[in-house]
């Protein structure tokens, strides 16, 4: 399991949008936006204004995290998270 926090959430701007972009080398992908958490992410991501956890991680989601806030008042804030996955990959299947 993994905590991301979002450090830049105001709850004093009003109605802020709140988007959480994931970016590993040179691909970013968008995947909570509109209030929605994409089908990748929803089975094991749970979001709060303040932070995401993920209930499971892989090697997969080695990568930087980058929350964007964005006010009424187009106030823009962003924070970024680096998560390095350690550990010992899955198991590959034998050659066949």
């Amino acid at each position: 399991a993994a905590d991301i926090p979002c450090s830049v959430y105001r709850s004093s701007w009003s109605n802020p949008r709140i988007e959480w972009k994931f970016q590993k080398g040179s691909s970013l992908v968008l995947f909570y936006y509109r209030g929605e958490l994409t089908d990748s992410y929803k089975n094991r991501v749970q979001f709060s204004p303040t932070a995401i956890h993920f209930s499971t991680v892989t090697r997969e989601d080695t990568g930087k995290y980058i929350c964007e806030v964005v006010g009424s008042d187009n106030q823009i804030a962003k924070s970024e998270v680096n998560l390095i996955v350690q550990g010992a990959a899955a198991p590959q299947p034998p050659p066949a």
